[in-house]
């Protein structure tokens, strides 16, 4: 009896141990397993990005929807209405303005980054934007806005529509420059509250930074400028040097790096968003809130970035997965009626190139995607149709271990039109009507034969 109990009692201890181990390993107390907080580089910051900027592919992620404070990387939204409005000949760069009484007083905070302004002196759409670009003026900033929307307020609501249109999906913004806005001076954009400052996630940022670049990719030109004068050999002259550190030629001078933009306030923290191009890739990185040892929280910023940089230049590079003209194995002819021909081959018009991992070349798979517009109901192809006409693209999926995170705009940008090889004439009367009848006592004989088969 006693070797039966304590035979009873081992069984009642391991069945107990047994479903303490799944009710932890099930718990919704219990730990998850997130790629984003095991994060193999260790970035010290709330919320991290790289994007490959020619396909918009995202090869590294770190809290990449969560909402934060973007401080003055606010002003890459206030940039691209201003490009915006100079493709559009809306306004020109040499259109002068004139301070306002807001812009003029918020222009001579020295405490926040600025440019002097004269209440009567008259500024250039190009100086001013070169302010709010290399300075990160706020007076020039908010000055700027005031000249394509009439007022901040309205410009407010461009940078959100413009968000929306973009699809922006974790956005708000609440003035024209990232400041809180209880810097204003009481003179916030109407609508918006007194301790309210702009927000957005990593992805929207780095997304806003790949329109940019892709739109209007003379902003470079601006922001790659170390150092310049505003208002040079006038009494008004300020030295401007860039809050961009990793510049090559300033202290953090990093390989390749020619902007982006920088921003810091107390509720976003040390942010940037950076750029840089090597051995013909270029990307883009956002850093959020970064930190790390020592007090000069601006540097954070530059630390991470350079991390995140260097990871991704040593380990990513773009390669041709498939070249043009090339054929998926027995996917590559579809089906035509009214054709002189009852088929045509189809073909990539050109090649295929996305940023790999290193040693991952081969797991990526093509996928053909045809124009459902151009296709009858049972997915052919109605002739005459010409040599080389659009028909669908190809685009590859990910068959591979690591973590996939997607395209920056939620969309694939890697992937390229699928065109006809060879032109398909349409076929003449009589051809369509010998099909026709063909078809007819195809079909009557294959009635009659399944009719004879279900007797037997």
């Amino acid at each position: 009896m006693e070797v039966i109990m304590v035979h009873f009692t081992k069984k009642f201890i391991s069945a107990l141990v047994i479903t303490f181990l799944l009710m932890t390993a099930f718990s919704p107390l219990s730990p998850k397993i997130n790629a984003e907080e095991n994060d193999p580089l260790g970035i010290n910051a709330s919320a991290a990005i790289a994007v490959e900027a020619s396909t918009g592919k995202i090869v590294y992620g770190k809290n990449i929807d969560k909402t934060l404070g973007v401080a003055s990387m606010t002003k890459m939204m206030t940039e691209y209405l201003l490009l915006e409005a100079i493709h559009e000949k809306k306004v020109s760069w040499d259109q002068t303005y004139r301070p306002s009484d807001y812009v003029y007083k918020i222009s001579q905070n020295r405490s926040l980054s600025n440019v002097p302004l004269r209440k009567d002196g008259s500024y250039t759409i190009k100086e001013l934007y070169e302010a709010m670009a290399i300075y990160s003026a706020n007076g020039a900033a908010i000055a700027v806005a005031e000249v394509i929307g009439g007022s901040e307020t309205n410009f407010v609501k461009m940078m959100n529509e413009k968000a929306k249109e973009l699809g922006l999906k974790h956005t708000k913004f609440v003035n024209a420059t990232g400041l809180n806005n209880r810097d204003l001076m009481g003179m916030h954009p109407e609508g918006t509250g007194e301790e309210e400052e702009n927000v957005m996630s990593a992805r929207d940022v780095a997304s806003l930074a790949y329109h940019l670049l892709k739109e209007y990719p003379e902003i470079l030109e601006t922001a790659k400028i170390t150092r310049k004068a505003f208002r040079e050999g006038t009494d008004d002259e300020i030295k401007m040097e860039n809050w961009n550190w990793m510049l090559p030629g300033l202290v953090y001078g990093t390989e390749g790096v020619d902007g982006l933009k920088t921003g810091y306030t107390d509720f976003a923290g040390s942010c940037f968003t950076g750029t840089a191009e090597r051995n013909g890739m270029r990307i883009i990185t956002v850093v959020m809130n970064a930190k790390g040892k020592g007090s000069n929280n601006y540097v954070h910023r530059f630390s991470e970035t350079r991390k995140l940089m260097d990871y991704v230049f040593s380990n990513f590079s773009i390669e041709e997965l498939f070249p043009a003209q090339y054929q998926i194995k027995n996917k590559s002819t579809v089906s035509v009626v009214k054709g002189k021909e009852k088929k045509v081959e189809i073909e990539t018009k050109d090649s295929l190139k996305l940023p790999i991992k290193r040693g991952e070349k081969d797991q990526y798979e093509p996928k053909y995607v045809l124009d459902k517009k151009l296709l009858t109901a049972n997915g052919e192809l109605t002739a005459p149709i010409k040599k080389g006409a659009k028909v669908g693209y190809m685009s590859v999926e990910y068959k591979g271990n690591s973590q996939d995170y997607g395209f920056v705009t939620g969309e694939s940008e890697a992937k390229v039109d699928v065109v006809t090889k060879t032109k398909v004439e349409k076929a003449n009367w009589f051809v369509l009507s010998m099909r026709g009848i063909g078809s007819f006592f195809g079909d009557v004989w294959n009635g009659a034969a399944n009719m004879v088969k279900s007797w037997f």
